[in-house]
């Protein structure tokens, strides 16, 4: 080979080793600014603290609440304070934390339930807030368009369509023509749920007779109050009944009246049948949105969600001890059994 040839091919591939080394240099550069950008990347770096106010304990919004922090784990956010709050029932002290919360740097806020979501969205205007397992987010005032928020507030609402849970009253007793609904008519998602419930049940030839509790002190007396004037009774999406639920199923099964329900831990807790969301996954996805504003996506960038995927839970020995039997179809479809 001709020497000059040599020099030639040498310089050559030179200059391509030093073209290789800049690209790789470029390339690794782009994938660290990539990494960063992520909601994930760097969130363990910085610390926050987030403010949860929730209307009162039971299992469902209890999970709820695990799940948001599940979610955010997940993304990286692992360095997290949270002030947990709970009204226990109370709007009186529901307004104190979310009074309590407007006075301090939170980064975020979380509301769970209704009345809790309400009281903070009125008193603070400036930090995020995300509501969970809320039913009917615009009649509650929280936003005016789900698929746009415009203020400092989104979430994720709990809202089911009702109309199964009172098929399930004909499937388990196919001559009913009444049904007792207890709910706390203090809490607007209650009220609206009651609502749909009064539209859904005419079609399927049932009339609905209400019992109201403002207190969970109060639901076995509301509950007692539709002995003898009900074929069954159903608890959809209220928090007081819910919070009080073994006093509505110490009736039903006192009376041999079923007891159909709106979320799958009250069939776990003694109702026969019921339609549901799984409530960590409803915390998660709150969790979710909460990252997204973290990393920095406006909020009006972040849509409300709805709950996703009903399921259906039936416990046989409840619907025995409340005078009915589970049809098999019925169990076959199940996806919970207790």
């Amino acid at each position: 080979m001709p020497r000059a040839f040599k020099v030639v091919l040498l310089v050559s591939l030179l200059a391509l080793v030093a073209l290789a080394g800049v690209v790789a240099g470029c390339g690794s550069s782009s994938s660290s600014s990539g990494s960063s950008s992520s909601p994930s990347a760097g969130a363990t770096s910085k610390a926050y603290k987030i403010g949860i106010t929730q209307i009162v304990t039971h299992p469902a919004l209890d999970a709820a609440v695990q799940g948001f922090k599940d979610a955010l784990a997940e993304k990286g956010f692992t360095n997290v304070t949270y002030d947990a709050q709970n009204a226990q029932g109370d709007m009186a002290t529901a307004s104190s934390i979310a009074q309590k919360f407007a006075s301090e740097p939170l980064d975020l806020i979380l509301g769970v339930a209704t009345p809790t979501s309400q009281a903070v969205v009125k008193a603070v205007t400036t930090t995020p807030i995300v509501f969970t397992a809320v039913t009917d987010p615009v009649g509650a005032g929280l936003v005016t368009d789900p698929k746009a928020p415009t203020a400092n507030v989104t979430g994720v609402s709990d809202l089911q369509p009702v109309t199964p849970i009172l098929q399930l009253v004909k499937q388990l007793k196919p001559n009913a023509q009444t049904v007792g609904i207890v709910y706390n008519a203090g809490e607007s998602n209650s009220v609206f749920i009651v609502k749909q419930v009064e539209v859904a049940a005419a079609p399927l030839g049932l009339k609905v007779v209400k019992a109201t509790a403002s207190t969970s002190s109060e639901v076995q007396a509301a509950a007692q109050s539709l002995v003898g004037r009900v074929d069954a009774v159903t608890v959809i999406g209220d928090n007081t009944a819910v919070t009080a639920l073994e006093s509505i199923v110490k009736v039903c099964d006192q009376n041999k009246i079923p007891l159909v329900v709106g979320d799958t831990d009250s069939v776990k807790r003694g109702a026969a049948a019921g339609y549901g969301f799984n409530y960590t996954d409803l915390g998660k996805q709150a969790g979710y949105q909460a990252a997204l504003i973290l990393s920095g996506t406006p909020i009006k960038d972040i849509p409300v969600e709805y709950a996703k995927n009903l399921q259906l839970s039936i416990n046989e020995t409840a619907a025995q001890a409340q005078g009915v039997t589970i049809p098999a179809d019925l169990s076959s479809q199940a996806v919970n059994k207790f």
